[in-house]
């Protein structure tokens, strides 16, 4: 039987060294190899012309170049570009570009589906089907960079100091976030896999600033990521107390604020910039007081940060609400009266889904998430007396708070 052919995605620069020397070719042939997946976009092994025929015969029997196939591609009104990607076994993925002036970012998932569920994220009420592979995830890059640079309406950006292979195309992409589907640090030796290609100069040469990791707060793992491949990181706090955030990032009853916040001042001399950044959804009605602004300056007055404000995205799910902004900029004014360094974030891509927490691609949900959150929500209705009237909306009883709502939901 056949062994099936090795996906070259797959490979770090690392791994592509110890590939290529397992077939007894020369060490710089693997840096020819990177050098034409990542810095060309090659994917055909014909088209590698430098290399040596017999090297490229034995490559086409035992590899490829395999990227995700793309299901759609939507544009919203803004320039956010969205792509659904097929990652098998009737799971998608979905991938989303933000041009900027003065950067253009990526926005990659790590997962099919995440099983953190988090109350405000569609892509938590969706389940937990799988993890992606390092070649599903840089795949991502691979697919959106070389498809954009062909793209003669996409801004090119020049670096004062361009990477090898990349001065006379330019730049598309100078950012990339991991907050796409799925938390990065629960597929660990994946996520670290891309990274580093992501910073690899034989490869797509991004600056540690540039690489951002987001986390909902796998504490062990932001202490092994301070070790082993240190970009910058952001938080998703979304509260300022253990009670709340309970109920809004389940994580946090394995990991409470006391244990992340003391894992992110560890991990701060390693940050390639002086500051963390703490991600904080406004919900209307459930963290965006005036007296949770105070709390929140008492718990992060310590750490060197940035707060990223950032207008809930609804979706019918959630049973939530936007803050409005009138209440968002009170609250950013609580945390910038304080001597706190907070943003409000711009609401991008909303006419596609492509906004903050509404990736939801296409997962077969192997958590049943759905089907718990079905069968709750009728326990509840069959307990409502007759004559109690229900926001349709939302599902909430007529003086019930959101914060009631979740907790009927956990």
């Amino acid at each position: 039987m056949t062994s099936p052919r090795v996906n070259l995605l797959d490979f770090d620069a690392d791994q592509m060294a110890a590939y290529v020397a397992g077939l007894n070719e020369k060490p710089f042939r693997a840096k020819q190899l990177m050098q034409w997946i990542h810095q060309r976009g090659v994917a055909d092994i014909n088209d590698m012309s430098d290399l040596a025929k017999s090297f490229r015969a034995t490559l086409l029997d035992k590899a490829e170049v395999l990227s995700l196939p793309v299901i759609k591609d939507e544009h919203a009104n803004d320039g956010t570009r969205k792509w659904l990607l097929d990652v098998g076994a009737g799971n998608a993925v979905e991938s989303v570009f933000i041009p900027e002036d003065d950067r253009g970012t990526l926005c990659i998932s790590s997962q099919a589906g995440c099983a953190v569920n988090c109350r405000f994220c569609s892509t938590g009420h969706q389940g937990f089907s799988r993890n992606l592979t390092s070649g599903e995830i840089i795949g991502q890059l691979w697919f959106a960079e070389h498809l954009l640079r062909n793209d003669p309406e996409a801004i090119r950006r020049i670096e004062k100091f361009p990477t090898p292979g990349w001065e006379h195309t330019g730049r598309v992409i100078s950012n990339v976030v991991m907050m796409g589907m799925g938390e990065p640090l629960l597929n660990y030796d994946n996520v670290v896999s891309a990274l580093r290609l992501m910073l690899d100069d034989r490869a797509y040469g991004l600056s540690r600033r540039r690489v951002t990791v987001s986390t909902s707060g796998v504490v062990p793992m932001i202490d092994r990521l301070a070790q082993d491949c240190p970009v910058a990181l952001a938080v998703s706090l979304h509260a300022p107390n253990d009670a709340l955030r309970d109920q809004l990032v389940p994580l946090n009853q394995k990991y409470p604020l006391r244990e992340l916040l003391d894992a992110c001042e560890r991990y701060l001399p390693f940050a390639p910039r002086d500051f963390l950044t703490f991600e904080y959804c406004m919900l209307d009605g459930v963290n965006d007081s005036d007296i949770q602004a105070k709390e929140l300056v008492r718990l992060l007055r310590n750490i060197k940060c940035k707060i990223n404000l950032i207008p809930f995205n609804p979706f019918p799910e959630s049973g939530l609400k936007r803050s409005s902004a009138q209440r968002v900029n009170a609250f950013a004014g609580i945390l910038l009266d304080a001597g706190m360094v907070a943003t409000v974030r711009k609401t991008r891509g909303d006419d596609i889904a492509a906004a903050c927490g509404q990736l939801a691609g296409d997962v077969v949900d192997r958590t049943r998430v759905r089907e718990r959150a079905v069968h709750n929500a009728e326990i509840e209705l069959a307990e409502v007396e007759p004559d109690e009237e229900f926001d349709q909306d939302t599902n909430l009883g007529p003086n019930e708070h959101p914060i009631e709502w979740l907790k009927k939901l956990k």
